[in-house]
C-alpha cells in the first residue's frame, strides 16, 4: 500500500514564567497542504504554504485567571477570518477551572469566533495548568503543606488514582489503596 501526504497540522504550545509573577502561554496552529489549494480572494495557495497560521498569546496568573488573551492570524483561507481576532479578547477575566470550556466557547461562539482557535482551547487550558502546577507543588513542598481537602486531580485519570502509587506518595492522607503483602513461601499469587 502506498500513501501520499495530503495535509499536515502542527500545533505547538509553550508556557512561560514572567519576571512580573504572571505566566504566558503561546499556542500556534499551522495547516499545510501538499498540493496547490484555493485561497479567497487571491485564488491559488501554493503547495506547502500555510493555509492556517494562527497564534494565541494568553497571560494568566497562578490561580489560572486569564488577564489577557490575544489571537492573531498570519495566514487564513479567507480574509474575513481575521475579523475574529479581536473577539477572543473576551476570554480575559475567565478562570481556567470547571466550566471554562463551556463559557469560553459561549463567548466566541459561531460567527464571532474561529473554529480552529476554539479547538485549541482544551489544549490551552491543559498547558496553562501544566505551566503552573510544578510551581505550585514546589511552593507546597517548601512550606511542607498537605492539602486539607482532597485535591481535584485525585481520580481524574489513571495516574492520579486514589489507590495509585503517586497518590500514596504525594497525598498519603487521601490514598485509598490496599497494602501489598508478599505471598507466603511456595505460594503463587492467585494460585491454588
Amino acid at each position: 500500500m502506498q500513501r501520499e501526504l495530503l495535509h499536515t497540522r502542527s500545533i505547538e504550545l509553550q508556557g512561560f514564567g514572567r519576571s512580573d509573577g504572571l505566566y504566558e502561554l503561546e499556542a500556534r496552529l499551522k495547516d499545510r497542504k501538499s498540493y496547490d489549494s484555493r485561497r479567497f480572494p487571491e485564488g491559488v495557495l501554493p503547495a506547502g504554504e500555510p493555509l492556517h497560521d494562527m497564534t494565541v498569546r494568553m497571560t494568566f496568573d497562578e490561580d489560572l485567571l486569564i488577564h489577557e488573551f490575544k489571537a492573531t492570524m498570519a495566514a487564513t483561507p479567507y480574509d474575513g477570518c481575521r475579523q475574529a481576532e479581536p473577539n477572543f479578547d473576551a476570554l480575559a477575566g475567565l478562570k481556567i477551572e470547571s466550566g471554562f470550556l463551556r463559557e469560553a466557547n459561549r463567548r466566541v461562539a459561531g460567527v464571532s469566533g474561529c473554529t480552529h482557535l476554539r479547538e485549541l482551547l482544551q489544549q490551552i487550558a491543559t498547558t496553562a495548568f501544566q505551566t503552573v502546577v510544578g510551581v505550585r507543588l514546589q511552593k507546597q513542598d517548601a512550606r511542607q503543606d498537605r492539602p486539607l481537602a482532597k485535591p481535584k486531580l485525585i481520580d481524574s485519570c489513571t495516574g492520579y488514582r486514589a489507590d495509585g502509587e503517586w497518590v500514596r506518595v504525594r497525598w498519603p492522607q487521601f490514598y485509598h489503596g490496599h497494602a501489598e503483602t508478599a505471598p507466603a513461601a511456595g505460594k503463587v499469587p492467585g494460585g491454588a
